[in-house]
């Protein structure tokens, strides 16, 4: 449908819905306009309308209502993680391309069932990976790629906040979300990490999970919450193996007592070079340092450029809109989006078995 201007069903309409989806779907008028809103809470999905939509944009309390109009092309699925996977079969199944929200879904099954739906009906769809679009990401990316790194067969992926446990919504309900930091956070640092590497194979994963934290919300920068109602962990942690051997080490905390806070970033670890991200001298930035050696001396290496963590900042090329610009055209020109449904279900696979392992105390293999 090249040069057609996309018709675009937003499904839940909370928090990132209006901090990254709608704001950024905005800037791109000429790639396609919100016709439709649908929210379980009617009066926020009436909001979105009007703040967002289209001169005769429709409101819906059922996505399944919203799903019969014929003329939608694009669903965007912004609901808490349990949803996911049913609403964007459906959405699928009714012949609409679909962005789905981090993370794929709550576990592998229901991944599986979006992949499968996706390649059985022949639409598209993505997950929400924005940090892709930074520019240290890209930059990262392309000198992985260019093998200036060499093989890469250690790092970390850094999901790591010291007080930042969210406090609205239901990040902290267990049935609502699927865990806590290491599907929020972790599921960012481990698709950059896979996406660095280009490795997409696990062999085996062992994994700790804490709950040490949740009474503690003293200098916490959402504000205090009812411990009561704290059901998922407050850090994880996973060592995975890859059938090369590579390893991958993934540290995922809402709370932990440590200044060397990271989220969505990753270290690399090659034959020819090594690159770090790390938090930038601008507030809410991230940088990415090279290191390799020359003429006999270790030597440390940075681009000129600051690419922020968050997709909410200025301008009108922040990663959400890049984001959103990659995937209308991507349904636009019948080209692929950056983020396959294949590689964020070996994510999915991955966390799950995290969750797994510390569990039972087992290794998971795959």
């Amino acid at each position: 449908m090249p040069n057609l201007k996309l018709k675009i069903g937003i499904i839940g309409c909370g928090g990132i819905a209006n901090q990254k989806h709608m704001p950024s779907l905005a800037k791109l008028t000429e790639l396609g306009e919100m016709v439709a809103f649908c929210d379980v809470i009617e009066e926020r999905a009436k909001k979105a309308a009007k703040d967002f939509g289209s001169e005769h944009a429709k409101v819906y309390e059922d996505y399944k209502e919203l799903l019969k109009d014929e003329s939608i092309d694009v669903v965007h699925v912004l609901t808490p993680n349990l949803h996911h996977s049913y609403i964007t079969v459906d959405a699928l199944e009714a012949g609409k391309h679909v962005m789905c929200e981090k993370p794929m879904a709550i576990n592998s099954i229901e991944a599986q069932k979006m992949l499968d739906a996706a390649k059985r009906t022949g639409m598209k769809l993505t997950i929400g990976y924005q940090n892709r679009f930074r520019n240290d990401s890209q930059v990262l990316h392309k000198a992985c790629r260019a093998g200036e790194l060499g093989d890469i067969y250690v790092s970390k992926a850094h999901a790591v906040r010291r007080r930042g446990v969210p406090t609205w919504g239901v990040f902290l309900d267990k049935e609502q979300q699927g865990g806590g930091p290491l599907i929020d956070l972790g599921t960012h640092a481990l698709d950059l990490t896979l996406w660095f590497m280009d490795n997409y194979k696990p062999k085996s994963v062992s994994g700790s999970v804490f709950h040490k934290m949740s009474d503690k919300f003293e200098g916490n920068m959402m504000g205090p919450w009812d411990p009561q109602k704290f059901d998922v962990e407050d850090s994880a942690f996973g060592f995975i193996k890859m059938e090369n051997g590579a390893t991958i080490f993934l540290e995922a905390a809402w709370a932990l007592n440590t200044t060397d806070a990271r989220e969505a970033m990753t270290s690399l670890c090659g034959t020819e070079g090594g690159a770090e991200m790390r938090a930038s001298s601008v507030l809410g930035k991230s940088d990415v340092i090279f290191n390799s050696t020359k003429y006999g001396q270790l030597v440390e290496t940075q681009p000129s450029f600051s690419g922020g963590i968050a997709y909410f900042g200025p301008g009108a090329e922040n990663e959400g809109v890049k984001e959103a610009r990659q995937w209308l055209e991507s349904i636009q020109n019948d080209t692929e989006p950056l983020v396959k449904p294949e590689q964020a279900l070996v994510v999915t696979q991955i966390l799950e078995a995290i969750y797994t392992s510390a569990e039972t105390g087992k290794v998971v293999e795959f």
